[in-house]
């Protein structure tokens, strides 16, 4: 992906060397013409379209405010009662996602959304087990959010 993103910088900054006009709205033409070969071309290169993955991306941040969202409503809805009536406990949460790179986004996220923390990942790397303020509804919370976000990493991190 890096390596897309320096080819069309540079064809940005080729194509403003062409034009001999040193303005943003020449780069930027450039820059939008390098897009398009890129596009053309993206099925000689190794990788993925950069553009695919920056989209992929940004659907995965809206995922994560939604969730924050959602979850936070939640917790507040819990802890603002006069009599707080929940049940911590830990449960173990198997994911299909490999690798580590994979496994420790997925567990950033579930930490990251109020009212869970991902206690420890097992040695391979297939189950976290986590701590949930309230075990009967933050862990179906928590579950439909893991579904969530393993399908959105997959479609970030994987071609």
């Amino acid at each position: 992906m890096a390596l897309q993103v320096l080819i069309n910088l540079f064809i940005g900054f080729l194509w403003m060397f062409f034009q001999d006009d040193w303005s943003y709205i020449s780069f930027f033409s450039g820059y939008l013409l390098g897009l398009a070969i890129l596009f053309v071309f993206h099925r000689f290169i190794s990788t993925k379209y950069y553009l695919f993955t920056i989209h992929a991306v940004v659907q995965l941040v809206l995922i994560f405010i939604y969730e924050l969202f959602t979850s936070s409503i939640l917790v507040i809805g819990k802890t603002i009662k006069p009599k707080i009536n929940i049940k911590p406990g830990i449960f173990a949460l198997e994911t299909s996602l490999r690798g580590d790179a994979e496994v420790t986004i997925l567990s950033l996220l579930i930490t990251l959304t109020p009212g869970s923390v991902v206690v420890e990942v097992s040695p391979d790397n297939k189950v976290l087990y986590i701590h949930a303020m309230d075990i009967p509804e933050l862990s179906d919370a928590v579950l439909r959010s893991k579904t969530k976000f393993e399908k959105a990493i997959k479609r970030v991190t994987r071609q």
